[in-house]
């Protein structure tokens, strides 16, 4: 019976020291890949009760970002747990990463756009340069943020579609984030009428056109601003304030309509271009 028991256990040590790939300096055995997931399981179990811990006393809007966070540090400490079990099972790091070295190399050229937008996105969420329900303009298009992950921010455009956008752009081009201090803005319409025109009259006109608009503020108050002597107009800056600028396109638009309409009630004329054409006769 003694020797059917040993005869196991040998059994059992032989699996164990299988080696499933051997080298020169190099031998990595079945029981070092054992040994790898279960240290990556126990590592696992600890990462998720700290996350619990920690998530448990933070603001909701603040469990997202905190995640995001969270799993670029899971990566890490998985890669950590695998080189100290490989070390301590007696595995040559140094070779492995000598000729490793080209491959690596190879793998930093075809990942540097992935860990830059990985980086860019802890960095966005650790500094709260952007939040969702920003809106921002990107490219020419704005769009209101609706998710923040660790690699890319999606975003949904005024004509209802899909943003993806990788987190780098946030850190190497120029981005207009209209809420990023408060969710009021400064909205500017530009009209230009007759010379000749009453000026006082189009500033009572102009300021009329907002009293029943809905989405514009009563405070600040919107101010009128005699904007230039233009070529063929005098050009007037009616200035608002709104709390969506999302919606910006819509109001903008029922404003123009509702001057438009107060125009041709008092008799203001929009000129068309002029130009005087002087022909000489040689």
């Amino acid at each position: 019976m003694k020797e059917i028991a040993g005869g196991i256990v040998n059994g059992i040590k032989e699996l164990f020291n299988f080696p499933l790939y051997s080298g020169k300096d190099v031998s990595i055995t079945a029981s070092t890949i054992l040994l790898i997931i279960i240290s990556c399981i126990i590592a696992f179990y600890i990462l998720k009760l700290i996350r619990r811990l920690i998530t448990s006393k933070l603001p909701l809007e603040d469990k997202g970002k905190f995640v995001s966070i969270f799993k670029f540090v899971n990566y890490i400490v998985y890669i950590i747990v695998v080189i100290i079990v490989l070390s301590s099972s007696g595995v040559n790091l140094t070779v492995l990463l000598t000729a490793s070295a080209a491959l690596f190399v190879g793998l930093g050229f075809a990942l540097q756009y992935l860990f830059q937008d990985i980086i860019s996105g802890v960095l966005i969420i650790v500094d709260q340069s952007l939040h969702v329900g920003d809106v921002v303009e990107i490219d020419g298009k704005v769009a209101r943020v609706i998710d923040i992950k660790l690699r890319t921010t999606r975003a949904i455009t005024r004509d209802d579609k899909i943003v993806i956008i990788p987190n780098h752009f946030f850190l190497t081009d120029i981005i207009y984030n209209y809420t990023q201090n408060h969710k009021t803005t400064r909205e500017t319409i530009t009209v230009g009428v007759a010379y000749g025109s009453d000026t006082a009259l189009v500033k009572k006109i102009l300021l009329k056109s907002l009293e029943s608009q809905d989405g514009v503020l009563k405070k600040p108050k919107p101010n009128v601003i005699f904007n230039d002597f233009g070529d063929s107009a005098l050009v007037f800056n009616l200035n608002f304030y709104i709390s969506d600028s999302f919606t910006d396109p819509s109001i903008k638009s029922d404003v123009r309509f509702k001057i438009d309409q107060l125009f041709r009630e008092h008799n203001v004329t929009i000129p068309f271009p002029q130009r005087d054409v002087h022909i000489f006769n040689k």
